[in-house]
C-alpha cells in the first residue's frame, strides 16, 4: 500500500519529520540515498527549543542514557579565555535551561529508534524524479533501489535532502546558497588534560577568526578552527598540518594546553565549507521543505539542526489541524496545511537566520570594519543584562524576540540603555543533569 507521507532524506530534518508525522498515526516511508550513516562533525549541540520536541518523543531520554553532555552557557571569549559575552541558559524558565551535546551519529540513531511502527526507513534509495498529477501537483517520487526503478506515491512528500535539494528544484523553488569567505576545520580531541576540558560552548574571538570548543561524551572535545578558503590547500603532509594546528592554538593562550592532544588527533580532521540559505518558500503543492532543504546557517550559533527539528514539529501540527477538520489525507487538506506551515514557519526561520547571521559575523568577520563592529557588539551586549537575556532567549529557540533598531544601536554602544537591568526574575534553581 502507498504511504501517507514520503520523506526524502534521513538526516535530522527527515527523521524528525517522520517522527512527528508518524505520531499523527500516518504511514510514513523515509528513503535516503546513503546506504549508512556517515560520521560528520555537524549538528552536535541541541538548543532548548529543539529539546522540547525531543523530550516529548522520548529522544532526550535516549541521549541522556548514552552519556549526553549538558551545557549551561554559550560564551564568547577573548584569546586568554576571559568571557566577553556569556549567555546563561540558567536564566531561562525550567526545564529549558540546558544545551545538550552528543555525536551527530548518536542523535540520528536516537531519532531513528524513536520512530513508531507506522514509519519505515529504507537506505540506499535514490530519488530520480518527481511524480505529478494532471494539475502539476507533486504526488510522489520515482525511486532507484537495489538495481530497479519504481514509483512511490503519497499525498504528502517531504524534501529533507539537504542544502542542494533536488526536490526543492523540482518544485520550482529557487533558493540561493551564500558561502561564507572562510571554512571550518574540525577536530575530535580525546585524552585532554582535565584543566583543558571545556565545560560550556565557547567561541574564542581572535585576529585569525573563530576558535570554537565544546565537550562531547567520553571526555572528548570538539574543536573548530576558522581558515581561509585556500589556507590548507595543498597541505597533505602530517608535519605541515601539525605546524598549522600548533600555530592556530599558539595564538589563543587559553587553548594552548590542548596542543599536545590536538596533535595526537590530527587524523580526525574534517574540513567543512560554510554557507547559509533561506528558501523563499517552504512548500509547494504536495511538497514540504524541512531541514537544510529549507534553511541552513553558520554552525557558530548552533541553530541549523534545532530549527530542522522545530520545523518538523510545526509541519505536523499544521497537518494535524487540517486532518481534524477533514478526516482524510486529501490533496486539499494537505495543501491547506502546507500553506499554513509556510505562513507560520517562514517568519520564524527568517528571525533565526538574522540571529545566527549576526552571531557569526561578530566572531568570524576579519575585515577591519567587521572586527571593529563585531568586538563592540560583543562587549556592549555582554555588559547589558537585558540584551543578554533577549539574545539568550532567541538563541534557545523558545520563540523570537526581535531586536529593535534601538536595541541594535545600544548593542554597538552608540546609545545608552536605561533599561539595561530590566530582566525577568531568574528561576530559583537549575535542574540537575540526569
Amino acid at each position: 500500500m502507498s504511504p501517507d507521507v514520503l520523506v526524502c532524506g534521513a538526516g535530522v530534518g527527515g527523521l524528525a519529520a517522520a517522527r512527528a508525522l508518524g505520531g499523527l498515526g500516518l504511514d510514513v516511508l523515509v528513503v535516503d540515498k546513503q546506504p549508512r550513516i556517515r560520521p560528520i562533525a555537524k549538528g552536535e549541540v541541541l538548543q532548548p527549543g529543539a529539546l522540547r520536541r525531543l523530550r516529548s518523543w522520548g529522544v532526550e531520554k535516549r541521549l541522556d542514557a548514552q552519556g549526553a553532555v549538558r551545557l549551561g552557557r554559550l560564551v564568547v571569549r577573548d584569546p586568554r579565555g576571559t568571557a566577553l559575552m556569556s549567555l546563561d541558559y540558567g536564566q531561562l524558565p525550567a526545564p529549558d535551561q540546558w544545551l545538550l551535546a552528543h555525536d551527530h551519529t548518536t542523535i540520528l540513531a536516537a531519532l531513528a529508534e524513536s520512530l513508531g511502527p507506522g514509519v519505515e526507513l529504507r537506505r540506499g534509495v535514490r530519488a530520480e524524479a518527481p511524480l505529478r498529477d494532471d494539475s502539476g501537483r507533486i504526488t510522489g517520487l520515482r525511486l532507484a533501489e537495489g538495481g530497479r526503478v519504481h514509483e512511490e506515491r503519497a499525498p504528502l512528500v517531504v524534501a529533507a535532502d539537504g542544502i542542494s535539494s533536488r526536490l526543492r528544484s523540482w518544485a520550482g523553488i529557487e533558493a540561493r546558497r551564500v558561502d561564507y569567505s572562510h571554512r571550518l576545520v574540525s577536530f575530535d580531541i580525546g585524552d585532554a588534560d582535565a584543566a583543558a576540558r571545556a565545560d560550556d560552548f565557547s567561541a574564542y574571538v581572535t585576529d585569525r577568526g573563530l576558535r570554537l570548543l565544546y565537550p562531547l561524551p567520553g571526555g572528548r572535545l570538539r574543536l573548530y578552527l576558522q581558515t581561509g578558503p585556500d589556507e590548507l590547500r595543498g597541505v597533505t603532509a602530517r608535519g605541515e598540518l601539525a605546524d598549522w594546528a600548533a600555530r592556530a592554538l599558539s595564538q589563543v593562550p587559553a587553548l594552548e594546553p590542548l596542543t599536545a592532544p590536538l596533535l595526537a588527533h590530527l587524523d580526525s580532521r574534517q574540513t567543512l565549507p560554510v554557507g547559509r540559505l533561506l528558501s523563499p518558500r517552504l512548500a509547494g503543492r504536495g511538497l514540504a521543505l524541512v531541514g537544510e532543504a529549507a534553511y541552513a546557517v553558520h554552525p557558530m550559533a548552533a541553530q541549523g539542526m534545532n530549527t530542522a527539528i522545530t520545523s518538523a514539529g510545526a509541519l505536523a501540527e499544521r497537518l494535524s489541524g487540517h486532518l481534524e477538520r477533514t478526516g482524510e489525507m486529501s490533496a486539499a487538506a494537505v495543501d491547506g496545511a502546507l500553506r499554513d506551515y509556510h505562513d507560520r514557519q517562514l517568519p520564524l526561520l527568517a528571525q533565526a537566520a538574522t540571529t545566527s547571521g549576526n552571531a557569526a559575523r561578530m566572531v568570524t568577520d576579519l575585515s577591519w570594519r567587521g572586527r571593529v563592529l563585531g568586538r563592540r557588539a560583543v562587549r556592549h551586549t555582554g555588559a547589558n543584562p537585558r540584551l543578554l537575556h533577549t539574545v539568550t532567549h532567541n538563541m534557545s529557540g523558545l520563540g523570537p524576540r526581535p531586536l529593535t533598531l534601538l536595541d541594535r544601536l545600544q548593542q554597538l554602544g552608540l546609545l545608552p540603555d536605561p533599561r539595561a537591568h530590566r530582566v525577568p526574575a531568574a528561576p530559583a534553581g537549575r535542574p540537575q543533569p540526569m
